[in-house]
């Protein structure tokens, strides 16, 4: 998945002295199943939002 690769790059950036540590990393995608990889990020389809979010 392109859009976890660019998370974990984006992450890498992120200077944690300042801010802290990310509460958790999630990438929305448009349908599926939601489900937390082995790396940690969470995959979140836009559906599970509710019905307000669907179109």
């Amino acid at each position: 998945m392109d859009a976890a690769a660019g998370l974990l790059r984006f992450r890498q950036q992120i200077d944690t002295r300042r801010t802290g540590e990310p509460a958790f990393l999630a990438v929305v995608c448009g349908s599926g199943y939601g489900y937390r990889r082995a790396d940690g990020i969470a995959v979140v389809p836009r559906g599970m939002n509710g019905p307000h979010s669907l179109p």
